[in-house]
């Protein structure tokens, strides 16, 4: 009887043991079909969100002939404003903010002062005065040709006329520039104040006036600056003078704005020196429109002096082992292949499971993706960027690892150390 019962016994811990082995065994399987192929990294969105992994493609820059400048954010002369009164006056109301955006015409403060009444008057009178005459002067002349009046009332009329009107029309210009209608001041309309009103559209930068001061004629009231047409004005040195010409391509970077690069192209260069720096002024027009730049903002750049293009990566897309140095690409079939095994797994998965088939799976919305890595030869380094040429070539949409390379490496030869364990 205990014989028995000891070969039972036996059998079951046999039977045990087979299942844990094919378990293991099972499991190391599927373990090793999850890791990619040689040389092929395999990265969750966690992961890649953990590193702020960005892909891109190669850029065609010029790395040989290059000139280095810097200088600072510019408008021209016609897009910025320094506004001023006609007329002197007392400020009664101020309608904006630094900062603000105005359109042309619209008013900025309001003015009020006895002069601006005096003003409006005279003209008045003139314009009674000016039809008075005008009726005398057709009257005159009409008996002048008709050999009736004497010639020398006649040219005292006329004389007293042309002056009255030319002097109307000074007072009716001078009304115009203080934004008062002639047509209503004849018509008896009177007001003791006037408007100031913004000469461009732009921002207000200065606010030089308090409400209740005087501003006098030549006095600053407001400072408004239009960067809708703001542009790049570097300084390049008498050296390297000769190798400028209009229509070449300037690579930048704003203090401001890291990790952003922004290309103009020159439209005018100086054709005299600074007296301390010895350097000449050079205008550049931006290709791209960027929003958030903003007058005397510090720039740093290089002039292209030819057009010697190549293919670069930025230099953290870069990594080196001994004297060879790699790349990581998006390896679509890798990808599309780990996809399948996963769908697969889960669906494996549900049928062991059962009743929890419907419960969300780790990994649903973590895709993973494959990161091939690639042998390149390195070339000229410039700002961050470096000259690549490739062993075999790749498609020109091909999507490249532009950061984070060297734990891409870390990463592969980790997993290549597990293996020989």
């Amino acid at each position: 009887m205990k014989t028995k019962i000891f070969l039972a016994l036996l059998v079951v811990v046999t039977l045990m043991s087979c299942n844990s082995n094919k378990k293991e065994n099972s499991e190391a399987g599927e373990h090793a079909e999850h890791e990619g192929p040689e040389g092929v990294v395999m990265l969750n969105e966690l992961q890649r969100e953990a590193l702020d992994l960005k892909l891109g493609t190669f850029q065609m820059r010029n790395l040989t002939t290059m000139v280095k400048t810097n200088g600072e954010m510019q408008v021209p002369p016609a897009s910025s404003a320094e506004v001023t009164a006609v007329i002197g006056g007392n400020v009664r109301d101020i309608r904006i903010f630094q900062g603000d955006k105005v359109r042309k015409g619209q008013t900025l403060a309001i003015l009020e002062h006895p002069d601006y009444i005096k003003l409006q008057e005279d003209f008045a009178d003139l314009a009674s005065r000016l039809e008075f005459l005008e009726m005398e002067y057709e009257r005159q002349k009409e008996l002048f040709e008709n050999n009736v009046g004497a010639g020398r009332e006649f040219q005292q009329v006329k004389s007293e006329y042309n002056s009255a009107k030319a002097k109307y029309q000074g007072l009716k210009a001078r009304l115009q520039l203080l934004h008062l209608s002639p047509e209503k001041v004849k018509e008896g309309e009177v007001s003791n104040s006037v408007p100031i009103v913004a000469p461009i559209n732009g921002y207000v930068n200065e606010i030089n006036v308090k409400v209740g001061t005087y501003a006098g004629a030549q006095d600053m009231l407001f400072e408004i600056t239009d960067n809708s047409k703001i542009h790049a004005d570097f300084l390049v040195y008498e050296n390297d003078v000769h190798l400028l010409e209009k229509g070449q391509k300037i690579h930048f970077t704003v203090a401001n704005i890291p990790g952003k690069e922004l290309m103009a192209t020159i439209f005018a260069i100086g054709q005299e020196f600074e007296a301390n720096s010895r350097a000449v002024h050079v205008h550049a027009s931006l290709n791209e429109p960027m929003p958030g730049l903003i007058p005397g903002m510090y720039i740093s750049g290089h002039i292209h002096t030819d057009e010697n293009y190549t293919r670069t990566l930025p230099n953290d897309a870069i990594v080196s082992e001994g004297t060879k140095s790699y790349i990581f690409v998006l390896d679509e079939q890798a990808t599309e292949a780990e996809h399948g095994h996963e769908e697969n797994h889960a669906g494996e998965s549900d049928e062991e499971h059962g009743e929890h088939s419907g419960e969300t799976q780790e990994g649903e919305n973590n895709e993973v993706m494959a990161f091939r890595m690639v042998e390149v030869i390195t070339g000229l380094q410039d700002e961050g960027y470096t000259e690549i040429k490739l062993l075999n070539p790749l498609p020109d949409d091909t999507q490249i690892v532009m950061n984070a390379a060297y734990y891409l490496l870390s990463d592969l030869k980790k997993d290549e150390a597990g293996d020989d364990d």
